[in-house]
């Protein structure tokens, strides 16, 4: 089925789509089910990464904190180009039909993936840069789906009830991160790097299929004839005021998982040798059961957040979410060993601050979008967390491989609590003056 074809029949089904009030448990069950997919291909994807260049392509350790974040930096610049403008692509064709593309996308790219030295020997190139393409394209499929979702999430819900059903979504991130590090990334020691890789194919597939099938439009397409809103989107940033503080917390807090669970990695399965003795393929296994941990932390964090944002607000729970999160990232630099026991304290913290650093900052952002623009408002979100990711991984592998595997960890914690110091600022000022208050949308929440 032909792009056009499928807009079409998008746009058919969202005029007889039912409308919010009208959704059942089962519609929220099913976008709770593709959440979940979706998340563990691409923390699949993200944690094979290390392992799969050191045993399959050879790297060596002094460039492994450079060039894991580079391939992932690239990744997000790539993304960056088609973020923003996909969340308005959306808003004129539905969401279900990019989330389908973004699917088959990955998982045929996925499938691929570990045939790169083969490629690279008939075209005459190096296999990391045909690795380097590969990785590219799956996470270009992974930007067609994850914004999607995140706005079809807005679409489902209220808002008096978007922060309890978005920590729903956010339990089920945490469900596949989880489920990803502490038994699948347990696979390449039993089955291959290769078999790993071609299981998170599959299971995007599954992902495309499922989402076809259950997922259902509750927004009737409106901008059919207009241009993406720039006027829109920075008029709505300059009046509100929380929704400036939401983007800022998307630089910092989207690349939160990644950040982790890349450098963490990394520094099991380069310095599995100098401080253990032990094979690369125990230490990926012995680092997902780590970031494993950081993922069940989230798991039961994130529907706590959710009451919690509920009951005293999204800026008061920014500021907290902000400022446990920087004390986490900040005591790593005290681990000089992450195989030592102690590394799990910190861990923990990180855990704890990073449920709520992704959730309440989108629950706001949603919050204050107005409808008919709110996938180009998420999509701006959604380019400002690529910004971060760049940043943060390009910054984080040159401390890492210069100055040592703790550091990139410090500096994420300083950022967080310096965005803490100015979201406390911020909240302080609300309380004092209502037109503030009344711009951040803290009077009805």
């Amino acid at each position: 089925m032909s792009m056009a074809a499928e807009s079409n029949n998008s746009a058919g089904r969202a005029a007889n789509a039912p409308m919010v009030e009208d959704l059942q448990g089962y519609h929220h069950n099913a976008l709770y089910l593709i959440v979940a997919i979706v998340m563990i291909f691409l923390t699949m994807v993200l944690a094979l990464q290390p392992l799969y260049l050191s045993r399959v392509l050879g790297l060596a350790r002094e460039n492994a904190g450079f060039v894991n974040a580079n391939i992932q930096a690239i990744t997000e610049l790539v993304d960056l180009l088609f973020v923003g403008y996909l969340g308005y692509i959306s808003d004129r064709i539905g969401r279900i039909p990019l989330i389908v593309y973004g699917f088959l996308l990955a998982g045929i790219t996925a499938l691929l993936a570990p045939f790169d030295q083969e490629v690279g020997a008939l075209l005459g190139l190096n296999a990391l840069v045909i690795f380097y393409v590969v990785r590219v394209l799956m996470s270009l499929g992974g930007t067609l789906i994850w914004p999607q979702i995140a706005t079809l999430t807005g679409d489902y819900t209220r808002q008096e009830d978007r922060p309890l059903l978005l920590a729903n979504v956010g339990f089920m991130m945490a469900f596949g991160v989880t489920i990803v590090y502490a038994v699948f990334m347990q696979l390449p020691e039993q089955i291959g790097v290769t078999m790993t890789m071609w299981l998170a194919g599959l299971f995007a597939l599954a992902g495309a299929w499922l989402a076809r099938k259950l997922l259902v439009e509750t927004m009737q397409p409106k901008m059919v004839d207009r241009s993406f809103p720039f006027k829109d989107v920075w008029s709505l940033v300059k009046q509100e005021q929380g929704l400036r503080l939401s983007f800022l917390s998307a630089f910092t807090a989207r690349n939160d998982m990644v950040l982790v669970g890349l450098f963490l990695m990394t520094w099991f399965v380069y310095f599995a040798d100098l401080l253990e003795k032990t094979s690369h393929e125990q230490a990926a296994s012995r680092a997902g059961l780590v970031i494993g941990l950081l993922g069940l932390v989230v798991l039961i964090s994130i529907p706590v957040w959710g009451r919690v944002t509920a009951r005293i607000g999204r800026i008061s729970a920014i500021v907290i979410g902000l400022l446990i999160s920087g004390i986490g990232f900040a005591a790593m630099g005290l681990i000089l060993n992450p195989f030592s026991w102690w590394i799990f304290l910190p861990v923990t913290i990180i855990g704890i601050g990073q449920a709520g650093c992704v959730l309440v900052p989108q629950t706001l952002a949603l919050d204050l979008a107005p409808e008919e623009i709110r996938g180009s408002v998420l999509g701006v979100f959604n380019t400002v967390g690529c910004f971060g990711v760049i940043f943060f991984l390009q910054v984080g592998g040159l401390l890492f491989d210069w100055l040592g595997p703790t550091v990139p960890f410090i500096f994420m914690g300083i950022v967080n609590l310096a965005l803490f110091a100015y979201a406390l600022t911020l909240m302080k000022v609300a309380r004092e003056g209502p037109k503030l208050a009344e711009n951040l949308d803290l009077s009805s929440i």
